[in-house]
């Protein structure tokens, strides 16, 4: 992963091009609805959130107006959006905060990472969220069955679920639907609401 390949050229395509872009500013205020939702409901305190790999930074004023007072942290390695938008520059693979959040949102970004850096990054998980994980990542199934592939960004690394989950499983425990609660974090989930 070069830092020179994340510059405006990739988010033009990839993200500002109605006829190319693999996603829309509806459908990621839809998610950090969904996930502020969620924290509401299991009754997590969120007093901070980490977009890890934040991008344009789409969830960014929802998740803030569906949680008040909550502080925004975009973490971003395109030196290009940092300057944008002021996002904090650095990878999740090694960045260190003085404090864990509450809530860490790490959406479609570990497919650009190889599996070193990425199953360091999922270590890390463990010491950047206190609360709750948002996690998805794209997959050789997800490649197959459910991306547009004319929209998604094919030079990644695709991986199986398992592969994720069996290092995610170590620090955090899977709720469903990207969700995953610290272990050891005094949050309560129901049997039936949880995987």
């Amino acid at each position: 992963m070069t830092k020179e390949r994340f510059g405006r050229d990739y988010y033009q395509r990839f993200y500002r091009n109605a006829r190319s872009s693999v996603t829309s500013q509806a459908e990621m205020t839809a998610r950090a609805n969904l996930i502020a939702a969620y924290v509401k409901h299991i009754d997590c305190p969120v007093g901070s959130v980490l977009d890890a790999g934040c991008g344009l930074g789409l969830m960014r004023t929802a998740l803030l107006r569906a949680l008040p007072g909550a502080t925004y942290v975009g973490l971003e390695y395109s030196e290009y959006l940092c300057q944008k938008y002021g996002w904090l520059n650095g990878s999740i693979a090694d960045y260190r905060p003085r404090q864990p959040f509450d809530l860490v949102v790490c959406y479609d970004v570990l497919q650009y990472l190889d599996d070193e850096s990425a199953a360091k990054a999922m270590r890390n998980f463990a010491n950047l969220c206190r609360g709750v994980l948002f996690f998805s990542a794209l997959t050789r199934r997800d490649w197959r069955e459910n991306a547009d592939q004319r929209r998604t960004d094919p030079a990644v690394t695709m991986r199986t679920a398992e592969w994720y989950r069996s290092r995610l499983r170590r620090h955090f425990r899977h709720i469903g639907a990207g969700f995953w609660i610290r272990r050891g974090a005094p949050l309560v989930t129901w049997e039936l609401e949880s995987v």
